[in-house]
């Protein structure tokens, strides 16, 4: 299993104070360094805190593939194809949410989706689509034409101890259907050390994505030692 590292929340204490530190390009060098194998950043409408510039630099300055989170929106979509990361994840986008609250509508927003989906997979960028696990959404990733689909953590990662096994038990669920349907599996959103233990009981799981609770151990340990920590703890529950 692969971890890919969200370097979104270093660009937040960046602009928090409208400086040039700290800078989402040395946290992913370093995250490449302790063993990363992938890098993700968000870029949103209201620019809150990845910018334009820090795109095109994480993608030909670091050594990781980068994977583009971006909501189905034209300019963002006209600016992926300009920069042909390696792989864009389409997710839901609201400017009020402190963080995504959940997964993309993928039923709901079909047709407005197929096109961009469309626009990308001919462009040679693999897409993925950041869902909730249920079997309708999922079937409409596959009839879509994507390869890849992002499982939403964050309502198990958030719940109460004693909700959490219903939620996993959904995952889990999810994850069979995608593999089933031939889609490779990600998952993402919330994951800590102290919850990976449950997110690893999740099947056919190609690659976390994680950026909160890793940027916010990295004041502590800084970038590269949060890295390895969750890797290690990757390590210890699949073992």
């Amino acid at each position: 299993m692969k971890l890919g590292v969200n370097v979104d929340h270093v660009a937040t204490l960046r602009q928090m104070r409208g400086t040039i530190y700290p800078d989402p390009l040395d946290a992913a060098i370093i995250a490449a360094r302790a063993g990363a194998h992938g890098i993700t950043a968000h870029l949103r409408e209201d620019r809150r805190h990845i910018q334009d510039e820090d795109i095109y630099r994480l993608k030909s300055l670091q050594p990781l593939p980068l994977n583009l989170e971006m909501a189905n929106v034209p300019e963002i979509v006209d600016f992926a194809l300009e920069i042909n990361p390696n792989e864009v994840c389409l997710v839901p986008e609201k400017r009020q949410e402190l963080t995504t609250e959940g997964g993309l509508d993928v039923v709901g927003q079909y047709e407005q989706l197929c096109p961009t989906v469309d626009q990308l997979l001919q462009a040679g960028i693999e897409v993925s689509l950041f869902v909730d696990p249920d079997t309708v959404t999922l079937e409409a990733c596959r009839q879509m034409g994507v390869s890849v689909v992002e499982l939403h953590t964050g309502s198990y990662c958030d719940a109460d101890v004693n909700e959490q096994p219903g939620w996993l038990e959904k995952l889990i669920m999810g994850a069979q259907t995608a593999h089933e349907l031939g889609l490779q599996v990600n998952a993402g959103h919330g994951i800590t050390t102290d919850n990976i233990g449950g997110i690893l009981c999740v099947p056919h799981l190609a690659m976390l994505n994680i950026g909160h609770s890793l940027v916010s151990r990295a004041v502590f340990l800084g970038m590269q030692g949060a890295v390895e920590e969750m890797l290690s703890a990757m390590a210890e529950y699949q073992g």
